[in-house]
């Protein structure tokens, strides 16, 4: 038991919590040691009533005792539909401190993505990533630190915190070892469910151990009971107070409360009366024991608990049409009889007006006590209240989701007001809730297609299957003009996509084609057509795709962006396939106005989205025009960053600047792009392609950098391995993981690996020997085994890259057949290399090249230009290559 014996039975709930007590103690003394030091989080479980939020009021005294920084929010069981509620309530209150402006320049760049969030801002007009939202959020918290170290987060009833938080305080548990603050958690176990529960177990894996709060022992309680009604407490009758609130300390001082207001004597003749009167503490007795306070006390409460916060007398008179005074009595009583009570200075929170309920068991209590249907017309009557406060439809929309659908067209539009708010701020299943509610009213007919595409648009980026469904049923109604069908039609495709099912993609849209008469609308969705047969390498295309790509091409003059988006296609296509790199680099060009993107083609553009535009960089990174590539792979950068996308919008566009990188030879560069990447990736989820990008290029990357075991280690940490992705991956992945194979000795592995990667190009018409290296791996492979087989393949590759024409491919090509001859004809090879890769881009094949024909000329001169230009790339093993052969010579 505790030591210093608390004083009141208000401090009941720190009986026996000497443990939890030393341990948060302990975190706070090592939180202040040093600005430098690490962040923890500990988590505290137990059930309702067991002491959360005494200890961690009792956290919040001690963090304040020792000079820290503590802030305290609490979820709400009514209220987890509203989204960044909690972090709101933690958060809100230090930056609402800071001067007029101060704000703005505190979170600098992060304001305009982090302050809509936190109610400090207005939304703006587009919907915001969720993802860099939570990273701004994340953000504030870094910089707040800064400022006001040491800082305690304390987080009440965490079970009941909206989804959004939750997401964001996993975000930042995640980030503790870099960022020097101390988060306590309390919660109820499995209250949670979904994603609310995904992201607890989460912060319960940073945290380790979870403490289980215990109930007090029969000792405890008697200490307790005799601190609140008398030492002369005996001691059947102290343990009939613990057997009959089986320990809790919620539920033992409400039962002494109540033996004293009844001025039962605490002896064991009076024990048997302790179960009738702990009754009254809770569930039916509580609301017996409410209404006989009277009509009007009880429907005060009612609207308190529809409420939940900022329950002040004015409102709740409002909404449960109660006369002021009335209302100011009626209060009154609900305080005597300890349901409602002011505020607790010390965790009082920004939406605390003049009273809050007792307990969360109370407010649960009378909220379940509420007719279904008077609570329905409580939640109608409060959405207007609120409304008519001026906080907009999204504050209000958790009271129009619980009104009953009755076909009225302004809440219909409502929700959809509160909807476009959501998403403005990074909430897209909060608009999904409203929206979903909207189709329930009914929307009119005309209005409820329009629901449904919005449906499908809020849930593009959560959840793909749910986009299908909505989409698809918008499509099947009348409604919708041929513009907002054709983007109707263009989502839908794109939700399949990534929903894994590139077939039905497919033919959806071809359907939409047969549909449409020549003109804008049927040419868009043709290029759209194309676009996912280049995306989608599930199977074989015939011939004949390029070759109608090729015709609908050459009609296309750049006079609109379905004409623009054709000719890149058709550049990347020329590209994979091999033709001349003037083709390649002739229709891309084509594509842009002025040299660049056409307006409604850009980055953040959805007419089209991004894959597209990436197709476009990767024919041009792959066509020897670096400059074009690394120009929009920087702007898609710069782009996203700006407009606050960090999902997979910028793993994509980091992923494809460190592509850019390798090809130049800036592999130290192109290796912290692409573990950017993946770090981006993994927020987003394993599996999907734009991991498998980051990935690939990454394992690639190493591999020419020469660090075999890391290159492996990554290939096993993310699965690079079969089966691969049904979309496409630049540069070619069984290529890639050929090279792997070989690399750490696994040879017969690594040249099945390269032969299925011939067969699985070939199928698709790659014949582009920079993007597929598969050719040229293998005959390396095979070149002590299989000679004549190996020269075959050297040869083909020699053929492939004249056709292609640049100096990369040709370059690389005349090194690949210089590495299997000898003598003098090595010698002659490995010049002509040099002289082509010297007037490329890529400096590491120049590199490569160069300490090659330094080997075969015994030249100690070339040797040191390949070491030079080696070194300026990062290229380590090359490195050590050169030095050991200058070693030799010298």
């Amino acid at each position: 038991m505790t030591e210093a014996r608390p004083d009141t039975a208000a401090s009941a709930s720190l009986w026996e919590r000497d443990g939890e007590l030393a341990a948060i103690t302990d975190a706070i003394e090592e939180l202040c040691v040093d600005q430098a030091s690490p962040g923890r989080v500990l988590v505290f479980r137990g059930e309702a009533g067991i002491g959360k939020t005494a200890l961690l009021t009792e956290a919040r005294r001690i963090a304040r005792e020792r000079g820290c920084t503590a802030w305290y929010a609490r979820g709400g069981e009514t209220v987890t539909s509203v989204p960044f509620n909690v972090v709101r309530q933690l958060l809100q209150p230090a930056l609402l401190e800071l001067m007029d402006g101060e704000t703005h320049d505190y979170l600098g760049d992060w304001y305009d993505i982090a302050g809509p969030a936190l109610g400090l801002a207005e939304p703006g007009e587009t919907p915001a990533d969720p993802q860099h939202v939570c990273d701004g959020l994340v953000a504030a918290v870094g910089r707040l630190v800064r400022r006001t170290w040491p800082l305690v987060l304390l987080i009440d009833d965490a079970h009941w915190a909206d989804q959004e938080t939750l997401h964001w305080l996993s975000a930042l548990t995640g980030r503790l070892a870099e960022m020097c603050v101390l988060v306590v958690v309390a919660r109820r176990p499995g209250e949670a469910i979904g994603e609310q529960a995904r992201y607890l177990q989460e912060i319960a894996a940073v945290a380790g151990p979870v403490t289980k709060i215990s109930a007090l022992t029969p000792d405890a309680t008697a200490g307790l009971t005799r601190t609140t009604v008398g030492e002369h407490a005996d001691d059947a009758f102290c343990r009939e107070v613990w057997a009959v609130t089986a320990g809790n300390p919620y539920e033992t001082v409400e039962l002494l409360a109540k033996v004293k207001d009844s001025q039962l004597d605490p002896v064991e003749d009076s024990a048997a009366e302790l179960r009738a009167l702990n009754k009254t503490a809770r569930g039916h007795g509580l609301v017996a024991r409410l209404e006989k306070l009277g009509v009007e006390a009880t429907r005060f409460a009612w609207a308190a608990a529809i409420l939940h916060t900022g329950i002040t007398v004015e409102i709740v008179a409002r909404l449960a049409g109660l006369p002021a005074d009335t209302a100011r009595e009626c209060a009154e009583l609900l305080t005597q009889a300890r349901i409602l009570t002011p505020p607790d200075p010390a965790n009082r929170q920004p939406d605390d007006e003049d009273l809050v309920f007792v307990h969360p068991l109370i407010a649960t209590a009378v909220y379940d006590s509420i007719l279904p249907s008077v609570r329905t017309a409580f939640h109608g009557v409060a959405a207007t209240v609120v409304t008519e406060s001026g906080r907009g439809p999204a504050a209000a929309s958790r009271h129009l989701i619980e009104v009953l659908p009755d076909g009225e067209p302004e809440l219909v539009e409502q929700l959809r007001a509160a909807a476009t708010e959501h998403l403005a701020v990074g909430a897209p299943e909060a608009a999904r809730r409203c929206l979903e509610r909207a189709l329930q009213e009914p929307p009119r007919p005309d209005v409820r297609v329009r629901v449904l595409y919005e449906l499908g648009c809020a849930t593009l980026l959560t959840a793909p299957a749910k986009t299908v469904e909505y989409l698809r049923s918008a499509l099947a109604e009348p409604g919708l003009d041929n513009a907002e069908r054709v983007n109707a039609v263009f989502r839908l495709s794109q939700a399949l996509l990534h929903n894994d099912q590139s077939d039905e993609a497919i033919r959806t849209v071809d359907a939409e084609i047969a549909r449409l008469d020549s003109g804008p609308a049927r040419m868009r969705l043709q290029a759209v057509r194309y676009m996912w047969d280049t995306i989608h390498v599930g199977e074989e295309l015939p011939p004949t795709h390029s070759e109608a790509l090729a015709r609908l091409a050459e009609t296309c003059r750049g006079r609109d962006n379905s004409e623009r988006a054709l000719l890149i296609l058709r550049g990347y296509d020329a590209m994979t396939r091999g033709e001349n790199a003037e083709v390649v680099a002739e229709h891309c060009d084509r594509a842009l106005v002025n040299g660049r993107l056409a307006p409604g083609l850009g980055w953040t553009d959805t007419e089209w989205g991004i894959e597209l535009l990436l197709l476009l960089a990767v024919a041009y990174a792959y066509a020897d025009r670096l400059d074009r590539a690394e120009g929009l792979c920087t702007e898609a950068l710069r782009t996203y960053e700006s407009a606050g996308w960090s999902g997979g919008h910028l793993a994509l566009a980091h992923a494809h600047v460190g592509l850019v990188h390798r090809l130049r030879g800036r592999l130290r560069e192109a290796e912290t792009f692409l573990r950017k990447s993946l770090v981006l990736a993994e927020r987003v989820g394993r599996g999907l392609p734009l991991y498998w990008s980051a990935t690939c290029n990454l394992v690639d990357t190493l591999l020419v950098r020469g660090h075999i075991q890391e290159a492996w280690e990554v290939a096993e940490q993310y699965n690079f391995a079969p089966p691969y992705p049904s979309t496409i991956v630049m540069p070619e992945p069984r290529s890639v993981r050929g090279r792997l194979l070989l690399a750490v000795g696994r040879t017969k592995e690594g040249i099945n690996e390269l032969e299925a990667a011939g067969k699985a190009t070939a199928a698709r018409g790659h014949y582009n020997t920079v993007s597929a290296t598969w050719a040229g791996a293998l005959a390396r492979a095979l070149a002590n085994e299989d000679p004549r087989r190996a020269a075959e393949l050297a040869a083909t590759v020699r053929r492939r890259a004249e056709r292609f024409g640049t100096d990369t491919a040709i370059g690389e090509a005349l090194r690949l057949e210089a590495s299997l001859a000898t003598g003098k004809q090595a010698a002659a090879l490995y010049a002509k290399a040099v002289t082509y890769l010297e007037a490329s881009p890529s400096a590491y094949e120049h590199a490569a090249a160069r300490v090659e024909y330094g080997i075969a000329t015994r030249s100690t001169s070339e040797l040191q230009r390949g070491l030079t230009l080696a070194e300026s790339c990062g290229a380590d093993s090359l490195v050590d290559r050169a030095r050991e052969a200058i070693a030799r010579l010298v």
